[in-house]
């Protein structure tokens, strides 16, 4: 049987891993596929094009014109490893235009193009794989859109960025600012140059956006997606959420409510119990609450040239055999029917419903813990846990850090305003959203 031929957009890392995999394990994969997979043409970048003839060793006919893959005749899948908006979002809907099958790791631009991406695919009959869009190499799409597919998905929590996991793991074990703790990362090519997408959490939104899309049956809506990154918090915040027993990481949380789709990232407590709280460094993990199988965590590398590669790979079998199928006997693409999908109200995060850890500077004087307290009584709030340092010497302010049972945000935002209102109190109340992510 003729081999399925492959045109990489992009060498880099990626690109490069996943080269590297179909070569090495080629005659694994074409057992598993039901025929060859092989890489035909790749585009690189001009700067990288003597880089990029040292590696193929001729194997691989390279340009620096993207569209000449897309064009090529000698392509059946078009592997788009780009990265960025554009020309990745014209140059896969020029494949998909030309009835080829389409292979992305690039979650921004499903994040934000996705809709108009499936939605033409599906017109022309084609695949698009993006396995390897979300948690590098754990096969998390795969899971929710087949393996849990007999299930009602009630929530996903997801550690779903490296960068930001290995930041916070320093500053938790080393006590280290955030500022030297994204230093490091930096220097050992964890984090980039300008480092905004990752710490700022727009990354791990991107990637949320894409499994509640298959999850809950809904239209990507990254832009109702609420982002909150990890640059504010300090080491004195992940040392108080230790001594509760909590520990602090960027989350993406989806839930389903009766009022709407949940879809926010930002910093959350965790009880340290769970197994995703003891995820550190630059590993990834999912949980996913189903209503049949209950709670199940998908824990691995979450980048790199071979992991998120092997996703790359994936996607290349499951199209080679399914390639000859009848379209309508696919898996669809955001796991149901197109004529399925709901567009679910997603909740603004003042609607979400969660815990909170809150810290304050207060007098230490009789009467303002009462002061507090009677704040968040007549707003509906009750209090789990509660600390107070002793004053330093000659300070007459004290730490008090109180643990929240679960309200609105809105309720919460009402509360913080009054509270920073009082003249007991000193500059702004650190506020941290809290998950116990209870597995029944």
């Amino acid at each position: 049987m003729k081999p399925i031929r492959v045109g990489l957009l992009g060498l880099g890392v990626v690109g490069g891993g996943t080269l590297a995999i179909l070569e090495r394990n080629r005659e694994e994969i074409a057992r598993r596929a039901g025929r060859e997979i092989i890489v035909t043409r790749a585009a690189v970048r001009p700067v990288d094009l003597e880089r990029a003839r040292n590696r193929v060793a001729g194997r691989v006919e390279l340009c620096t014109d993207p569209a000449e893959v897309v064009n090529a005749p000698d392509v059946d899948i078009v592997a788009e490893l780009m990265g960025g908006i554009e020309p990745a979002r014209t140059l896969v809907l020029q494949a998909i235009a030309q009835g080829k099958h389409v292979v992305t790791a690039n979650k921004a631009l499903l994040a934000t193009q996705g809709n108009e991406i499936f939605s033409t695919a599906h017109d022309k009959g084609v695949m698009v794989g993006f396995e390897a869009a979300v948690a590098g190499g754990i096969p998390i799409i795969k899971a929710l859109r087949e393996g849990l597919t007999a299930n009602r998905i009630e929530w996903i929590a997801g550690i779903i960025n490296g960068t930001s996991n290995f930041i916070l793991t320093s500053m938790r074990d080393k006590g280290e600012s955030f500022e030297s703790a994204l230093k490091q990362a930096q220097a050992l090519g964890y984090a980039e140059a300008d480092p905004t997408f990752d710490i700022e959490g727009i990354d791990a939104a991107h990637k949320l956006t894409l499994m509640a899309a298959i999850a809950f049956g809904i239209p990507m809506q990254f832009d109702r997606a609420y982002t909150e990154g990890i640059s504010r918090l300090t080491a004195q915040d992940i040392r108080y959420a230790q001594e509760f027993g909590y520990r602090i990481k960027l989350l993406g949380m989806t839930r389903r409510t009766a009022q709407g789709i949940e879809l926010r990232v930002h910093p959350t407590l965790i009880p340290e119990k769970r197994l995703i709280a003891n995820v550190d460094g630059v590993m990834n993990a999912v949980l996913v609450k189903g209503d049949a199988v209950g709670a199940t965590l998908y824990y691995g590398a979450g980048a790199g040239a071979e992991p998120t590669g092997s996703a790359v790979v994936a996607d290349l079998v499951d199209i080679t055999r399914m390639a000859t199928a009848d379209p309508g006997h696919r898996v669809p693409h955001l796991a149901f029917q197109p004529d399925q999908m709901h567009d679910d109200r997603v909740l603004p995060v003042s609607e979400i419903e969660t815990s909170y850890y809150l810290r304050m500077r207060a007098l230490d004087r009789p009467g303002v813990l009462a002061e507090i307290t009677r704040i968040l009584a007549d707003l509906g709030i009750s209090i789990e846990a509660m600390l107070q340092r002793e004053p330093e010497a000659g300070e007459d302010r004290v730490d008090v850090i109180m643990l929240t049972h679960r309200t609105v945000e809105k309720y919460i935002d009402q509360a913080i305003a009054r509270i920073e209102s009082l003249d007991s109190l000193s500059g702004s109340v650190v506020r941290i959203r809290l998950e116990s992510l209870e597995a029944r």
